[in-house]
Formats: C-alpha cells, structure tokens, sequence
C-alpha cells in the first residue's frame, strides 16, 4: 500500500472532533442525536461527539459512532464541504484508530455499532483499501462482533467491495444527486454508471449469498441488513415527481433498504448553488420521506401520489392526506368489510392498526371506540371510513370541506399535518441544558478522560 499521511501531530480528541463534525451531513443512517451529560444520581452519560442513532428491523433504537475516515478528498464536488478547494482542518484517522475508538465506545456502552464513511484519499481503490482494512482489523483482531455501516466508494476495485461485503452488515452507495445532469453540474469528478456499478454488484452480492445458505447454512454473510442511499434534495432542479420516480426505481431495481432524502445545505457558499431564502428545504424532505413510506409499506406506487401535470407535493397535506382527497369516490371506507389494501390507504390508519383491525373484526363488528383503542388516528379518520355504515359524524364528502378541517394554522408551522416534526435528521440535538459540555469536554468524556 502506498504511504499514508495521518497527520499523526494531531491528537486523537482532534482528529475525533473534525470527522465527527465532517460526518453529520451524511444521513444515511438514520442519524438523530442527543447530548446528555450525568446528572450525579444515574450510571453514564449521553456525548453528542460522532454518536447517532439507527433503527433496526423491529424498531429498536441502535446508537452508532458514526465517523469519516478521513476528510481528505481529491474530488471538488461543489455541494460538499469537504472538497479539495474547502479551506478546512483536515485529518485522517489510521485503521487502528478507528477500531480502538470503535472499541473504547462500545466498552462504555455508548454504542452498539460503526458507521463508517469517507472522503476519496488518493483514489477510491486506495480509499476502499483502507475501510476494508479497518474493518478486518475490527472483526478479527479487535473481535467486535457489533452492527457495521460502511460506504462503498464508486470506482473501487470490485474485489475490495467484494471482500468488504463479508464483513459488514450493511453497505450504501450515496447517488448524491437525483439524476445525472444534476451530478454532471455540481460533482464534475463523479458519474452515474461509476455510482450505480457498486450498487449494481451489492445486489448481485446479496442474491448469490442467499442462494448459498440455503446450501450451506455456515457460509458467511454478504450484507445482511442489504445496502441503502441518499439523495441531496433541492442543490439542482429536479421536482419531487422526478425524486419519487428515482428513488421508486432504485427500490424495485437494485432492492435497496432505504433511500434517504438529505435536505441541501450550503455549507460552501459556490456560485454554482442556489440560494435558500427560506433556509433548506425541510418540509419537501419531510414530504419525500412520507412518500417514500407509502412506496414501501403501504402498497401505493408513485404515479398514484405525484404526476407530470401536479410534479410538486402539497404543502399542507401530507402524502396519504392528499390522495384521499382526491379520490373521495372511494370513500367512505367500511371498517367491518375493507381489505387490508383499502384499510391502508385511509388517512389515521397505520400498517400495525390495520392489522389490529382485521384480527379484531373476526371476532365483533368493530365500533369508533374500538378503532380509537387500536390506535387509529381518528382526527384524521373519520373523514373516511363508516362503522356498521354510518360515520362518526355527519361530514360531507367534499374535498374542500375536508382539507379545511384537516388543515390547522396553529400547528402547520412546526409539523406536518400527521403531526410529525419535518425538522431535518441532524447529528446533534438542539436540547437546551444548564451548562452545556464543551466539545472539548465531549470528546474527552467519550475516550475516558473526565
């Protein structure tokens, strides 16, 4: 391998500080954040410093150190603040480092896993090279045996991504941008075949292995948690018509896990990005992320939500709220005889309290009390849906109607009308305390030094 600088002048705590902060604009995990300190009465504390929180299969809260490996980057992608022409601290952490980071979190019980990605140092096989390493090292000298996120760095020799594969539990490739034009005007360096080639190999990956452990159930595991992406929206042009169809063909093509929408931030300042007079697009993420639940566990399909002639969603109502509306000749939806694929479709019906309706009705003819106990949403409801076929109260099927009592001005500007903050995913919280740790202070409680 060729020489590696790792500005080893530089202490560990500044190394840790600069890639932690590096990291946060990389979504793709789930990433939220707290920072806590001890209140004297209780074990531990909650350090802000490069911890975010993922969320597994059964919803579990799984809280990662998320890190770059380095910030360096021969590429100038003009969105990214850590761009070779970005005037910034730099640092690069060796593959022992981040194991013995990795290690001394995890030991605290900070953590239960790592998610790694990078900055292009020297080139992506040699990037590839070194994540590789660093994982290796983690699982077979370090014997961590914890959840391990890593990016797959496009131009990569395949065999690296490959060998890679086995020992992490999940891999993304970021698209960064929507679609190629888009990349073409902001990352010059970056391509969409050299992005979608490593996807591409992933999937492939992760079908052949499971061919082989329905042979051999000892063969060892090619991805298991499947690999994810994200999306940079609102640097360049595209309308979220165009976003949804992306992201539902990334799905049904390459078998992602999950996209993820990444409002733009313009941490650089270039010319070449526009301007955000209203700050990032917050609420159009937050609209995506809805769709994009719809697409995947609600059964509708992108067409059915946005189409050439109405390519933008509505701002007061989210996704599911918005079809409704406009499809009233399907409603209103019988509790006691609806299918599964109806029952999910009506606004205040989640995947969990659809299901608890259908099992509930065999055994009694369900009543509004009943579907408030289920956990239907029935503000939002009874617009909809008939018990025994009368409604909750009489309401007038009639579009305007409707959205006016499902709009509220009061809440509209801190939540979406299903009452979720559309806040963008950050690496820290913003939680108010009394004397709030320094970063510093943050790092050096995370290593064990206070």
């Amino acid at each position: 391998m060729e020489h590696l600088t790792t500005g080893n002048e530089m202490s560990l705590m500044d190394k840790l500080g600069i890639l932690t902060d590096a990291a946060k604009y990389d979504v793709a995990c789930t990433s939220s954040g707290v920072e806590r300190k001890g209140n004297g009465t209780s074990v531990g504390n909650c350090v802000a410093a490069g911890i975010c929180h993922s969320f597994s299969s059964d919803g579990r809260c799984i809280s990662l150190l998320k890190i770059l490996l380095t910030n360096e980057c021969i590429y100038d992608c003009k969105y990214c603040q850590n761009r070779c022409s970005n005037d910034i601290p730099r640092a690069t952490f060796t593959p022992d480092e981040v194991c013995t980071l990795t290690m001394e979190f995890y030991r605290r019980n900070y953590i239960e896993g790592l998610f790694l990605s990078s900055g292009i140092i020297q080139s992506p096989t040699f990037t590839m090279e070194l994540i590789y390493r660093t994982i290796w090292l983690l699982r077979n000298k370090y014997r961590f045996n914890g959840y391990v996120h890593v990016k797959a760095i496009p131009g990569a020799d395949s065999e690296l991504i490959r060998q890679t594969g086995f020992l992490a539990d999940r891999m993304s490739v970021n698209l960064e941008l929507p679609t190629a034009e888009g990349l073409k005007a902001l990352a010059p360096n970056k391509h969409r075949k050299t992005i979608l080639t490593p996807m591409r190999q992933i999937q492939n990956g992760i079908e052949e292995n499971k061919n082989e452990l329905v042979l051999y159930r000892n063969a060892p595991r090619f991805v298991a948690g499947g690999q994810s992406t994200q999306m940079i929206i609102g640097a360049t042009p595209e309308n979220d018509y165009q976003i949804l169809n992306v992201a539902e063909n990334l799905y049904q093509k390459f078998g992602l896990k999950r996209v993820f929408y990444s409002a733009f931030v313009n941490v650089t300042g270039d010319k070449a990005l526009p301007s955000l007079p209203g700050g990032p697009p917050l609420l159009r993420e937050h609209r995506l992320y809805q769709a994009d639940w719809l697409l995947r566990f609600y059964g509708f399909k992108g067409e059915e939500l946005l189409d050439e002639s109405r390519p933008y969603f509505n701002v007061l109502l989210d996704p599911k709220e918005d079809w409704a509306v406009r499809h009233l000749e399907r409603f209103p939806v019988e509790i006691n005889k609806a299918d599964m694929q109806m029952l999910l479709r009506v606004p205040g019906i989640g995947v969990k309290s659809a299901q608890r309706i259908v099992a509930a009705r065999r055994h009694a003819n369900l009543t509004f009390a009943d579907l408030k106990k289920i956990g239907v949403v029935l503000k939002r409801a009874l617009y909809f849906v008939t018990c025994n076929g009368r409604m909750m109260y009489p309401v007038k099927l009639d579009e305007d109607y409707i959205v006016r009592n499902l709009t509220d001005e009061k809440e509209r500007v801190r939540f979406g009308s299903d009452g979720m903050s559309y806040r963008q995913m950050s690496l820290f919280d913003d939680g108010s305390f009394v004397r709030p740790l320094s970063v510093t202070e943050q790092l050096q409680t995370a290593a064990g030094q206070i």
